[in-house]
């Protein structure tokens, strides 16, 4: 059994070879894929040299719309393509680190039952935790953008704007990933297609990608759906795998993440404080992390790692 692990980057290159360098010397035969946005920071190639199995691939990054899943399926494609060997793929931002032993978390997947661990939630539902306004906002809208990126004074300046979605069903205005205008339209979904959520972050076999890779190319209306609605990262895969039922599928993520700070859909950045609580938690990774915050975390999982 082969992991590859797909980091989708954009910043803080120094963090990204600290995770990868991390991977490599727990898991020496993994592969790793970084899909890098190399609009955003420069990634040098050489920095990996003296590792095996680590490729870069261009890739645009984003928030909000269907870049991610984009590069998501780019990556998969490259995967394919070459005759990559994996058996399981993790994905993973700049910002992720292990919290268990890359070697415990192979040898669980390695023996697990499920095809999948994958958070999910029938999004127009009682039990979505999102508000039901929140998820016909993101998913019966297709928006475009007006301004691409806003300062954090002016998303506060614009946020009371907001109101005017409650008012009329007709347009969505959101100022969370730039400034974006989203106009009413007919969604997918019915009773035997069910709208799913939740993390993007996930772990797949390699059955559930080629999956996904062989439905973009069978459904590419939906795709074209997906291109246009907010936040399509956090509901994409979950809807395709869990409607195919076709896999067993596990309503968990292995990942720890704290959103009781939230601002605009960013989990809290993890601490040192934070640690009690990540040495403790049954997640495989977690996120996030920031060297200009806080790296003494990363010391301190560090030494839990090399055990």
């Amino acid at each position: 059994m082969r992991v590859c692990y797909l980091l989708q980057t954009h910043k803080e290159p120094d963090q990204i070879d600290r995770l990868v360098r991390q991977i490599k010397s727990m898991s020496p035969t993994a592969q790793v894929l970084i899909c890098h946005d190399f609009t955003q920071c420069d990634l040098k190639r050489s920095t990996f040299a003296g590792l095996s199995d680590v490729e870069i691939i261009a890739s645009q990054g984003g928030r909000g719309n269907f870049a991610l899943v984009q590069s998501y399926l780019d990556a998969i494609a490259w995967l394919l393509e070459t005759g990559s060997d994996f058996s399981w793929l993790i994905n993973l931002s700049g910002q992720d680190y292990p919290i268990q032993p890359l070697s415990q978390v192979e040898a669980f997947l390695s023996q697990t039952d499920y095809d999948g661990f994958v958070e999910y939630f029938k999004v127009f539902s009682n039990e979505s935790p999102w508000k039901q306004s929140e998820g016909y906002s993101r998913y019966a809208y297709r928006y475009r953008t007006i301004v691409a990126n806003l300062p954090e004074w002016q998303q506060k300046v614009l946020t009371p704007l907001k109101a005017l979605n409650y008012l009329q069903p007709f347009f969505r205005v959101n100022f969370s990933y730039g400034a974006t205008l989203g106009l009413k339209i007919s969604t997918p979904f019915h009773e035997d297609f069910v709208c799913y959520g939740g993390s993007f972050f996930c772990t797949l076999s390699r059955k559930c990608v080629e999956y996904l890779h062989n439905s973009i190319k069978q459904y590419p209306e939906l795709v074209d759906y997906y291109r246009g609605v907010a936040n399509p990262d956090e509901c994409f895969i979950q809807t395709l795998l869990v409607n195919s039922q076709l896999f067993n599928l596990c309503n968990d993520c292995k990942r720890y993440f704290d959103f009781s700070q939230t601002r605009n859909g960013h989990p809290r950045i993890l601490m040192s404080a934070d640690f009690p609580a990540l040495a403790n938690s049954q997640a495989h990774f977690a996120r996030k992390f920031d060297f200009a915050t806080d790296r003494s975390v990363l010391d301190l999982l560090d030494q839990v790692l090399s055990i």
